[in-house]
């Protein structure tokens, strides 16, 4: 069978495309899926997502290659492999970004079309926020948003501390001001995870024109004098025959759809031939330009038996299975800000922190012991960037990933994770925490010298999972695709995901890929002015 439209990965961005391509009944759609489907209770648990960094078979597991500005550690990404992809996995922070972020994409992307007076009304479409709709908000688009149905007692000293502290209340991150601290919204319906695949695959999965295979990896864009005509498929472990569509649409993310695009021949030529790759289309962009939220963590032991370190599974899963309350409704990352530090080089905000009642580290991988709270700092505009390239020509192998951590020459993004670092400890050190307040674990005590700072980040610094920009949009050489999410020289072939970005957003980049996709959704129906 032929397909019009073959979308290769059911994240945030495939999701949404299915479902808007496959409402049009002369459509044929297939999805296609690598990982499992969303069955695992963890993934719709919200507070299960503590658990989803053991398990191995939803999340792709990758890892950085050594970071020299970090001590040469190789960091953990984890991105779902599941449908829903990381919407199923992550903290569910519901944050757009601010309007000045979009007008740069605009600029940068040659289109007036991904202005944010154009992208508003495609995140109001996305948007079911329980709060109603105004001016800025929707309450009858597919992806629930709601208030957080219970939260920490310290997270709530986190909001008055950070007031304490001279910065303002904010109780809503995407209102007209995004500067302040308060608690997040989430992507929740009910007090259970809303992931893309819930929103937006689920109410569409009955529809006789569209097909979800799931356990299928797609090993590279099959091309026809220069066109795309279709992929090849492995499923469970298995070679498929080809697939043909009047369209691939690559919907993989910020890695695998470069690794992808390379694997068929699109990409850089010279590194295409040193793998013994034939060049389709030398497109020196494919896999550069990348761009990721470094974050540091600040821990403090808590002298109170009030953290969510020491939970029991059972009861947690219990109350929520039953009533859809407590411990399990919460996303763990309740409460958070974003700041204009002394180094912001515009108005937007240039910091983001994200609080934990618990103590984190290492993503939660290596378990401390004692209770304790984390403050999570990040420079939401950093200016080092890296590359997806390939280990090999098997589409087995993982991509050579190297976000190119604190390699900006001028140093702005190491001296913006000490600011963090330093902002976090006078935000902690407020009275609000002064009943909870017990030792500083990290960076901790002996570290107060701006040379003891920065060789704490060197060794502590982790990615907060907001990776964009390898495939960027533009009409530039160096894009990738064009404004319409074409890839510039192979007609036939989309990408759609946040690999098109050409900036980070100023915040969490999940609302913003649901907003791309459902934009690039009318685009591809030539509904878009």
């Amino acid at each position: 069978m032929a397909w019009d439209h073959i979308i290769i990965g059911a994240g945030s961005a495939g999701c949404v495309l299915a479902a808007r391509l496959s409402a049009d009944p002369s459509r044929r759609v297939l999805l296609v899926e690598a990982g499992p489907r969303d069955w695992h209770p963890f993934i719709h648990m919200p507070a299960g997502l503590a658990r989803l960094v053991k398990r191995t078979d939803i999340n792709w597991n990758y890892e950085t290659e050594p970071q020299r500005q970090l001590d040469g550690r190789r960091l953990w990404w984890p991105r779902g492999k599941v449908l829903g992809g990381s919407s199923s996995i992550n903290a569910m922070c519901y944050v757009r970004g601010v309007r000045a972020d979009y007008d740069e994409w605009a600029r940068l992307a040659g289109d007036e079309r991904w202005r944010w007076s154009n992208v508003l009304p495609y995140f109001l479409r996305s948007e079911g926020n329980s709060r109603g709709a105004g001016a800025l908000h929707a309450a009858d688009g597919p992806l629930a948003v709601s208030d957080l149905r219970y939260h920490s007692e310290l997270s709530a000293a986190l909001v008055e501390a950070a007031v304490a502290a001279g910065h303002p209340r904010n109780d809503d991150f995407n209102g007209p001001v995004q500067a302040g601290f308060g608690l997040y919204q989430v992507t929740q319906r009910d007090g259970a995870r809303c992931s893309a695949a819930t929103a937006y695959l689920s109410p569409a999965r009955g529809r006789g024109n569209l097909t979800v295979l799931t356990h299928a990896s797609c090993e590279r864009v099959l091309l026809d004098h220069g066109r795309a005509v279709g992929v090849q498929l492995r499923r469970r472990g298995r070679r498929s025959e080809r697939i043909e569509a009047g369209e691939v649409i690559l919907a993989g993310g910020t890695i695998n759809s470069p690794q992808l695009l390379m694997l068929s021949g699109i990409g850089p030529a010279g590194h295409l031939r040193e793998h013994g790759i034939t060049v389709a289309c030398d497109l020196p962009g494919v896999g550069a330009n990348v761009s990721d939220h470094l974050d540091i963590c600040t821990l403090v032991r808590c002298t109170q038996p009030v953290t969510y370190d020491h939970l029991h599974d059972s009861m947690v899963a219990m109350q929520f299975l039953l009533r859809r309350r407590g411990v399990g409704t919460s996303n763990l990352a309740e409460a958070g800000g974003f700041v204009r530090s002394r180094h912001a080089h515009d108005a937007r905000c240039d910091m983001q922190f994200h609080f934990l009642p618990a103590l984190l580290d290492d993503h939660g991988r290596h378990r401390l012991d004692g209770d304790g709270y984390t403050l999570h700092a990040c420079a939401l505009k950093p200016r080092s960037r890296g590359s997806i390239r390939l280990h090999s020509a098997d589409p087995r192998a993982p991509a050579a990933i190297d976000p190119g951590y604190l390699s900006d020459p001028e140093g702005h993004d190491l001296e913006m994770l000490v600011e963090g670092v330093r902002l976090s400890r006078d935000i902690l050190a407020q009275a609000p925490f002064d009943p909870y307040r017990g030792d500083e674990i990290f960076p901790g005590a002996e570290a107060r010298d701006p040379a003891a700072i920065e060789a704490f980040i060197r060794r502590k610094a982790e990615t907060i999972y907001h990776p964009v920009g390898s495939c960027r949009m533009g009409r530039d050489d160096g894009a990738v695709v064009d404004p319409e999410l074409r890839v510039h020289g192979i007609p036939g072939l989309r990408v759609v995901d946040a690999s098109v970005m050409p900036e980070l957003p100023s915040g969490n980049t999940n609302a913003p890929t649901i907003m791309l996709a459902e934009l690039a959704s009318d685009l591809i129906l030539g509904r878009a002015a």
